[in-house]
């Protein structure tokens, strides 16, 4: 029944990590905002501007706006992220470095496309899946080859972006969308088949990929060059002890790349050490697992798979950014979610907890 409150938990948790990613953002750019723009808050600034102010209002909307709106226009918002994926690869598309192409600039204003897809497709693929109109999730013809023909397009143009992360990441979060849907099991494991061929061809083909395999394998023997990253961001997650070396102190943010996006979390380490970074990993554990808890008490199918593929989504993209900075896995470039430097991402996230908060009035 409507009316109940949402779940204030869960709220606390998301505004906690929101304020600590804000926090973060100033200590670690603080010298970069100096030295680039000659203001130390220049990127804390952007971020209160253009991701956070969004993020606000999409967290409302979440929160407020009616659930059959989603799924009555999942159709259309799939499309336009598909479009806007499309556009990428037109004058209006910008890169970050030589190696990505993610970004729509127009003006002072630029969209990551892959962020906001992370949204449109869990509201498809749960409509889709929880219409009564056929048993979409066992069915060959009429559900599983649909499913891998969409999931194969999108991962085409996240691939064609060089943004293999986003596919590792949607795709989990689609698998998992489809898996509670009711999918057979064998669907499940081809599925898990042709993506890991299809990361293998990747890294076979494309140098970049490959390198970042070898650096995982052999990353000491070449600590200053395809292993200084994670070699550097292990080092810096060691040196914050216990307890870390306090806030806005740390000495590792000068040497280290991406420090305050896909290297965020070994600032986090360093400054407030291993206990304040497992309290982080804490606080992120509990946004997930309260999800897939709700998901088992709302009725409504819609609602408990945006909640499953909310769930993963965060979850996958947590544990590729600390693992690929702890050495656990090769390095990936995912950005904290909630906390590093991004207006799309922050905005997303934001939005995604508004309607998890907005679900949880029905469980």
């Amino acid at each position: 029944m409507r009316g109940r409150q949402i779940d204030y938990p869960m709220l606390i948790t998301v505004f906690l990590l929101t304020v600590f990613g804000l926090m973060m953002l100033a200590s670690a750019s603080s010298d970069l905002g100096k030295t680039k723009f000659d203001n130390s808050y220049y990127y804390l600034q952007h971020q209160i501007y253009y991701g956070l102010s969004l993020g606000i209002a999409g967290f409302f909307a979440g929160l407020y706006l009616p659930l059959r709106l989603y799924k009555k226009f999942s159709v259309f918002l799939l499309l336009l992220s598909v479009m806007s994926l499309i556009i990428v690869f037109t004058p209006l598309g910008s890169s970050a470095g030589t190696i990505a192409e993610r970004w729509i600039s127009i003006g002072p204003i630029t969209l990551q496309p892959s962020e906001i897809l992370k949204l449109t497709f869990i509201f498809y693929l749960a409509a889709w899946l929880s219409s009564a109109k056929s048993k979409r999730s066992d069915n060959l013809t009429q559900g599983y080859l649909p499913f891998i023909v969409i999931c194969g397009i999108i991962a085409l143009l996240l691939v064609l972006e060089k943004s293999t992360s986003s596919v590792l990441i949607i795709m989990s979060g689609a698998l998992a969308v489809y898996f509670s849907s009711g999918a057979k099991l064998r669907y499940i494991l081809t599925t898990i088949l042709l993506g890991i061929l299809g990361l293998v061809l990747l890294i076979a083909i494309t140098e970049y990929r490959s390198d970042r395999i070898k650096t995982f394998f052999n990353g000491a023997s070449d600590s200053s060059g395809s292993g200084y990253q994670v070699n550097i961001s292990q080092t810096t997650i060691g040196a914050g002890g216990i307890w870390g070396v306090g806030y806005g102190k740390s000495i590792a943010k000068r040497y280290l790349p991406e420090r305050i996006g896909d290297s965020i979390f070994p600032i986090i380490s360093e400054e407030f050490g291993f206990i304040g970074s497992l309290s982080i990993v804490g606080l992120f554990f509990f946004i997930i697992f309260r999800g897939f808890q709700l998901s088992r008490k709302v009725s409504d199918r819609f609602s408990k798979l945006v909640l499953i593929g909310f769930g993963t989504i965060i979850g996958v993209q947590v544990f590729l950014h600390i693992g690929s900075n702890t050495g656990l896995i090769p390095l990936t470039g995912v950005p904290l979610p909630f906390i590093s430097y991004g207006g799309t991402a922050l905005a997303v996230f934001l939005t995604m907890a508004g309607i998890m908060l907005n679900i949880s009035k029905d469980a």
